[in-house]
């Protein structure tokens, strides 16, 4: 898409709020919006983030405390949320399944699509009655990810224990809503958020080069049958994606059946030689959808991402913002660890969340360096506004 208008974001630097809501693989229920205070705090929340200059975030739909019984909705625990960003003047990227869904609808089922489907129609309707601004919206979250954690048992099994079933389960059930929300909001800009990783071979022996290929294959299906570009009997067309998201994290290039791959390391490849290919692969504008680091490594991990996007913006690739993902600490999805992951901290006493300063910084440094860099006054305008 060469039009850089013509979808796009309040401001280039993003923030996320962690809204995972799956079952674990020994069924405890994560919801981690409760857990982290968002539910209670989403006014104050993207207040704060506004003053930090996020126009734009990323927030996610509780699908199993709305739909508790088929058909039935309770949108108290959406609603707020909703209210809150129209009060704030915050654009937010509604993420509607974030791999949970309620205990009274079954993943596997062949009505599955259709009952994502319906559910979707009816939040966005919600959305239209309290903003009447036409909608920002993730259909489903990482489904080369989901597919995969269940593939593997990392989430409790769902649908027959048959490789690469659930991933075209969730395919079918991405373009049937995608194309519903078209036809009835064709307004409505519509992203997906897939893992951008690398897979390395730990030996040059021809069967592992090529398992690591054939593993590494795997980042592309969603998008390529989304898009029509592969298994055309899906249905999917480049008009069900209007942005590329992509996931980014230190963790996200290791071996075949080995370690992560350091930065540095001979093996470990550019982000933007990546970011370059995403783009020139889909022909869509391209966002970093998620990327976050951990402790004291978290500015220095912005510096690089940043460095690397403009590289490859430089280089032709069409890139529209970057989210850090999540903006807050949460607690570590299998053992409830503290994760410092974030911008601002846990809610404390008073009901703030502290500002890493260190990270703030980094952030203001980086948007006069975007700023700088940009030939467009249209463009510079929109990322001083971060």
């Amino acid at each position: 898409m060469s039009n850089r208008d013509s979808h796009p974001f309040a401001s280039f630097f993003q923030a996320g709020f962690e809204c995972s809501s799956h079952r674990r693989r020994d069924g405890v229920r994560l919801d981690l919006i409760r857990a982290t205070s968002h539910d209670k705090h989403v006014l104050r929340d993207y207040r704060q983030c506004k003053q930090l200059g996020f126009g734009t975030i990323r927030d996610g739909l509780r699908w199993h405390l709305i739909e508790k019984s088929p058909g039935k909705y309770d949108w108290s625990s959406w609603r707020p949320a909703l209210e809150a960003a129209e009060a704030v003047g915050m654009q937010v990227i509604w993420d509607l399944f974030h791999y949970g869904s309620p205990d009274c609808v079954d993943q596997a089922a062949a009505d599955f699509p259709q009952r994502f489907t319906d559910f979707a129609m009816v939040a966005l309707e919600l959305h239209e009655e309290i903003s009447g601004r036409p909608a920002f919206v993730c259909p489903l979250n990482e489904i080369n990810f989901l597919s995969w954690a269940i593939d593997d048992e990392y989430f409790p099994r769902v649908g027959p224990d048959e490789q690469g079933w659930f991933k075209r389960q969730l395919i079918r059930t991405a373009i049937m809503a995608a194309r519903a929300i078209k036809q009835r909001w064709p307004a409505t800009t519509i992203v997906w958020a897939e893992p951008l990783i690398h897979i390395a071979p730990h030996d040059r022996r021809r069967q592992t080069v090529r398992a690591a290929q054939a593993n590494l294959r795997g980042m592309y299906e969603a998008y390529d049958w989304i898009m029509g570009l592969a298994e055309p009997e899906f249905g999917g067309d480049p008009s069900l994606i209007d942005l590329v998201g992509l996931n980014y994290y230190p963790h996200n290039q290791w071996y075949f059946q080995g370690p992560t791959i350091p930065m540095g390391h001979h093996e470990y490849r550019p982000l933007a030689d990546m970011l370059v290919e995403m783009s020139e692969r889909y022909r869509k504008p391209v966002f970093l959808s998620e990327t976050g680091a951990e402790g004291s490594g978290k500015p220095s991990w912005l510096h690089y991402v940043c460095n690397e996007v403009r590289d490859a913006m430089s280089r032709g690739a069409d890139i529209r913002g970057v989210c850090w993902y999540p903006i807050t600490a949460y607690p570590g999805w299998d053992n409830s660890r503290h994760a410092e992951t974030g911008l601002l901290s846990s809610v404390v006493a008073d009901g703030s969340r502290h500002v890493d300063q260190r990270l703030l910084a980094e952030f203001e440094a980086q948007r006069e360096l975007f700023a700088a860099s940009q030939n467009g006054s249209g463009d510079r305008r929109r990322l001083r506004s971060v």
